[in-house]
């Protein structure tokens, strides 16, 4: 058997990773991929880690295990992998890990894969230095035995986690602070398992609270009172932003692991639901929106839209709330199923199941809120919902791997109306048509296409206000791109191949040591300064940096040791009206 050590010699010697050839199905090429926080992005660091899974019934021709290995392992798994390979390692981003496979791969490649990973996606933990030696190969034995299945999460689990810390009746019933509340600024703090709220006016931090571990969306209720985070532990915490100190008022977890939250937003209906969707196990569960008592939980297994074929854990993905009717819009990932929810009648609830395409992630609302555009991000697909009619409108073909958090809406000097979404996988930038009535001809083609500074981007943004279109690139693999954000100007969108202005925001943060990485901006409510988080090591120094929007100049950094690995960030305003 060669070693991991002769591999990486071998592999100095000829370029190449020893056995990469006989890995269609999960490398396209050889190459380091880019370190550490392309794992840590999708690290899922879920409770799974810690439910003590029982080591299967080994076979005599499975590799030798120990219990206290198996538990390593699966930990190891659950924390690293499991986001894009799927719990039962059926795949979804990442490629299909189940024994068939890995056992026809053989100890040898699958050593080498894991050591020096693949441009297509797939981390180098070992050159990277995430994993040893001996993990590395606790990994490789785990994946050629089948892998465990954890435990189920319903009703009876989930009202025992579920916890109203104010009763409603005891809550104020007009605000007890003098916060612009609508400028409010939810900051996730990915590592510490908190969220910040900071004043997007005096750019302090109101206070800091525990929340599930590395929250990955904020969501606000109609009234704009409530903020309703989710860990990808699956703890769901409900934020009153009256009280004298915005506090948790209500908590649950409704799974294992997890990655949404909303709303009810209908005319009629504000604040009166919540809904929340778990990876594990694949369900989602609606609850009540001012106490988060868990009222119905539904089921997505099922079968995958094209090969009709059954597929045991199709996670939910993104979850947005209709603006025009009493519906929940659920994207159910490995089946490449979207649900339109009905909760006008949750005892007798109505589901419209729209076949899209796999693998559905992320996306938002074109600026009318009628339309639902979402990333199939394995197919390089954006899927198009009508939420007035409930039905499919369009499958757009982008570029590699569509990651547009909640896309970005402008007004396009040429084509009017146009959604814009970037990609993981390569530089451009595509904006869609968005606009049937209007303009007919661009609705749902790629009308243009930007190129930007590389491939790693995980979200665009704009504001109503703004001339901008920012796009951050977190995930390149050179320190100065993942540390500075491209800007187009909308207004030059005029030209062939408009150019950008590139900001180096990790700079401008004064952070010296890491390799800070730039993420995600955000407005304010005025749309005159926008928000990006330099998201360094936990145990670094880490930053806000605040931008004018008009000048393109360094308006502020805020710096503080509170300031654990700041990611996402959701502003009240915005947030609630669905304005990006």
């Amino acid at each position: 058997m060669v070693t991991i050590r002769q591999s990486r010699n071998l592999a100095m010697a000829t370029g190449l990773a020893l056995s990469l050839a006989a890995l269609p199905a999960l490398a396209q090429e050889t190459a380091a991929h880019a370190d550490g926080p392309t794992a840590q992005y999708e690290f899922s660091a879920t409770t799974l880690a810690d439910i003590g899974v029982e080591l299967p019934g080994l076979q005599p021709d499975d590799p030798v295990i120990t219990q206290d290995e198996f538990n390593r392992a699966a930990t190891l798994y659950f924390e690293r992998c499991a986001g894009c390979h799927g719990v039962l390692r059926t795949g979804a981003t990442g490629s299909p890990l189940t024994t068939d496979i890995t056992r026809d791969r053989g100890y040898e490649a699958l050593e080498s894969f894991i050591y020096f990973g693949s441009p297509a996606g797939m981390p180098n933990w070992g050159t990277s230095g995430e994993l040893s030696d001996e993990e590395i190969d606790l990994m490789v034995r785990y994946l050629l035995i089948t892998p465990p299945t954890p435990p189920e999460f319903g009703m009876s689990a989930m009202r025992a986690t579920w916890e109203v810390y104010v009763a409603p009746e005891d809550r104020p019933t007009e605000p007890q602070n003098d916060l612009d509340m609508e400028n409010i600024f939810s900051v996730t703090l990915r590592d510490s398992g908190e969220v910040a709220l900071i004043d997007g006016g005096t750019y302090e931090i109101v206070t800091i609270l525990e929340t599930g571990y590395a929250v990955h969306i904020s969501r606000l209720s109609a009234s704009g009172r409530y903020i309703y985070v989710i860990g990808r532990d699956a703890k769901v915490d409900m934020i009153d932003l009256w009280a004298e100190t915005p506090n948790v008022v209500a908590t649950i977890r409704i799974g294992l692991e997890a990655r949404s939250v909303e709303t009810s937003k209908a005319p009629g209906w504000e604040d009166r639901y919540a809904i929340a969707g778990a990876y594990w196990p694949p369900q989602y569960v609606i609850m009540d929106g001012d106490t988060l008592e868990p009222l119905r939980i539904v089921s997505t297994r099922g079968m995958i839209y094209d090969e009709q074929e059954f597929h045991p854990e199709p996670r939910v993905a993104a979850i947005v709330a209709s603006h025009n009717r009493p519906e929940f819009i659920v994207n159910i990932k490995e089946t490449g199923i979207i649900q339109l929810v009905d909760y006008s009648d949750i005892e007798n609830l109505k589901v419209t199941s729209i076949a899209a395409e796999r693998f559905l992630h992320d996306g938002g609302f074109d600026s009318s809120r009628r339309y639902f555009l979402v990333a199939a991000n394995a197919r390089d697909t954006i899927a198009v919902v009508d939420t007035v009619e409930g039905r499919l409108e369009a499958l757009i073909p982008v570029g590699r791997t569509p990651h547009p958090g909640r896309g970005a809406n402008i007004n396009h000097p040429v084509h009017g109306p146009v959604w814009v979404t970037s990609h993981l996988g390569d530089d451009t930038i595509s904006l869609i048509g968005t606009d049937p009535e209007g303009h007919p001809d661009n609705a749902w083609q790629v009308v243009q296409t930007l190129y930007g500074q590389g491939g790693g981007s995980l979200f665009v943004k704009t504001h109503p206000n703004s001339n901008h279109l920012y796009v951050d690139t977190p995930l390149h693999p050179d320190e100065e791109i993942s540390g500075s954000i491209a800007v187009f100007k909308i207004d030059e969108m005029v030209e062939e191949d408009p150019q950008y202005t590139v900001l180096p925001i990790a700079e401008w943060a004064g952070i010296e040591e890491g390799q800070p990485r730039v993420v995600q901006g955000e407005f304010n409510r005025e749309g005159t300064e926008i928000w990006f988080s330099v998201w360094n090591a936990a145990d670094m120094v880490s930053a806000v940096v605040i931008v004018d929007d008009q000048t393109l100049e360094l308006r502020h950094v805020i710096k503080d040791e509170r300031l654990i690995t700041p990611t996402g960030k959701f502003n009240v305003y915005n947030t609630r009206g669905d304005i990006y």
